[in-house]
């Protein structure tokens, strides 16, 4: 015995995985959510707003408006992270990582200072 689909029915099912794919890549790559978990794990302030919206720096994938990017948290220490977003974006004025602000002078090392 041969299980085998009509051919409306794998054009069927070749549809519907194509929709799922598709719906489930904007789901992956949305902003929603960050803002679902009660927010971002690091939070930077550029000194110049961003070019772009979306950027993976420092091992983290950021979502940036204007001057504020935030991102879920990542696998290297604060400082490094910063050091990532830092050359992707320029000068960074306020790095935040678990609510907590990096330290001047580490804020100074970050921006290559």
């Amino acid at each position: 015995m041969t299980l085998s689909l009509p051919r409306t029915g794998r054009f069927t099912v070749f549809a519907l995985a194509l929709i799922y794919t598709g719906l489930s890549f904007g789901v992956a790559t949305s902003s929603a959510p960050l803002a679902a978990q009660g927010g971002a794990y690091y939070t930077a302030t550029l000194a110049q707003p961003a070019d772009d919206d979306r950027a993976v720096a420092g091992g983290v994938a950021w979502n940036c408006r204007g001057t504020t990017c935030v991102a879920n948290k990542g696998s290297s220490r604060a400082s490094r992270v910063c050091r990532g977003l830092a050359r992707e974006f320029g000068e960074i004025t306020n790095f935040t990582a678990n609510g907590e602000a990096l330290a001047e002078d580490k804020l100074a090392r970050c921006n290559g200072n």
